[in-house]
């Protein structure tokens, strides 16, 4: 049910979560590695998988991603009314203020006119 420049209609959702295998301190799993953020004697994910901090860093893009479309999304469609709105009360009090200075300009022109005609 994507609306015309909607919402996007697929949200991510989590289907797996990864679990990292908790080691004793002493013994290390074969084939995994140790992690750089780690307290000496941890293990990370074998080689190939990734390490949660890369998953959390990539959750967190993805979220920050859908995240900007919905804001941008609510945001355009809050702010168009609102915006033609202001732009039409703008133009409204613009040609007013055009209109009343052009009367003043003629008004202004016309009498100096006359203060000529009258001296001649």
């Amino acid at each position: 049910m994507n609306r015309r420049g909607g919402p996007p209609s697929l949200l991510p959702t989590l289907t797996e979560v990864w679990t990292e295998p908790v080691p004793d301190r002493d013994k290390k799993l074969p084939g995994a590695r140790p992690r750089h953020d780690a307290p000496p004697g941890a293990v990370g994910p074998p080689d190939g998988e990734p390490g949660e901090e890369q998953l959390v860093r990539a959750v967190l893009q993805d979220v920050q991603r859908h995240v900007d479309l919905m804001l941008e999304y609510r945001l355009r469609a809050s702010l168009t009314p609102l915006l033609t709105q202001l732009a039409d009360t703008l133009v409204r009090e613009l040609r007013q203020e055009l209109s009343e200075t052009l009367h003043d300009v003629v008004k202004r022109s016309v009498n100096q006119e006359l203060v000529r005609r009258r001296k001649r």
